[in-house]
């Protein structure tokens, strides 16, 4: 272990990860979800509530319940975020949001609905401090988030507030950076723009969204596999648009289709139970402590 964030110990060793939800934000959830089958946790303050005070609570409840397995201090926490990246000033005027969940110590965020590379680029600058400059350019800003959220956040880590400066960061573009930091293209608009969208430097990874996706292609419920082709056109494009930007896709696996996603190049997986992953696990000869 050489990482505060569990996902990147994985992922720089080229293990796939896996992830399980909750929107039960309470100190009790967290300590009995510490020792959870899954490699990181998404928080669901998209739908779920926005309770800041629970984001507290619960992350307090994963590290009194741990250390992980793996010797980490707590399992992995992504907020996924209620903003809608529409375009750059919805992502902008929202950002306080942004900064609240980084102050509670999570680990990382999701933008859903990101449709522009506008709304990318305020979505990772509302996340970095402006003194981390890697990446900035033509496609990526300063910085935006402020001062006074570290002291809380670097309890959180179990670290100082200058080494939380430092590590504070979003990875892959820094090497050292211990956030992850996701975006959903997930409607017919993001998936026009989903090339240049994937391309703004200080993602990790990048979905399709198959639920929203097909709402926007007028499916009322979910569509079964085999996807109808016009949804399989454009999971694929999305998919191919991470791939040209280095990211990494994320996409749902069962039982039956893992070891599949796994050969196609998945590195994110949502796996609705314990048994996607152990099998997943088992295929790349990932260790049980791991």
């Amino acid at each position: 272990m050489t990482r505060i964030n569990r996902i990147i110990d994985l992922l720089e060793i080229g293990q796939p990860v896996y992830y399980t939800s909750t929107h039960n934000l309470t100190y009790e959830n967290g300590k009995k979800m510490a020792h959870t089958w899954a490699d990181y946790i998404r928080l669901d303050t998209e739908h779920g509530p926005f309770d800041i005070a629970g984001v507290d609570a619960f992350i307090k409840g994963l590290i009194d319940g741990g250390p992980t397995k793996s010797g980490h201090r707590m399992p992995a926490v992504l907020a996924e975020l209620p903003i809608d990246g529409y375009d750059e000033s919805a992502v902008r005027n929202n950002s306080w949001m942004i900064k609240q969940l980084l102050a509670r110590g999570v680990h990382g965020l999701i933008l859903c609905n990101a449709e522009t590379p506008g709304a990318v680029r305020a979505f990772i600058e509302s996340a970095r401090y402006s003194f981390q400059t890697l990446g900035t350019g033509d496609l990526l800003g300063e910085g935006r988030r402020g001062n006074g959220g570290q002291k809380m956040a670097s309890k959180v880590w179990g670290i100082s507030v200058d080494e939380y400066l430092d590590k504070a960061d979003v990875w892959p573009l820094n090497p050292a950076g211990e956030l992850i930091l996701g975006i959903k293209m997930e409607n017919k608009r993001a998936a026009v723009n989903a090339e240049e969208t994937a391309k703004v430097p200080g993602l990790a990874f990048g979905e399709w969204g198959l639920r929203d996706m097909s709402m926007s292609y007028g499916y009322k419920k979910k569509p079964t596999f085999p996807l109808p082709k016009e949804l399989e056109e454009i999971r694929v494009k999305i998919w191919n648009a991470c791939k040209n930007a280095n990211l990494r896709f994320l996409e749902i696996v069962t039982p039956d289709t893992v070891t599949e996603m796994i050969d196609k190049g998945l590195m994110f997986c949502r796996a609705y139970e314990p048994e996607s992953a152990e099998i997943g696990r088992k295929y790349t000869n990932r260790s049980m402590e791991w």
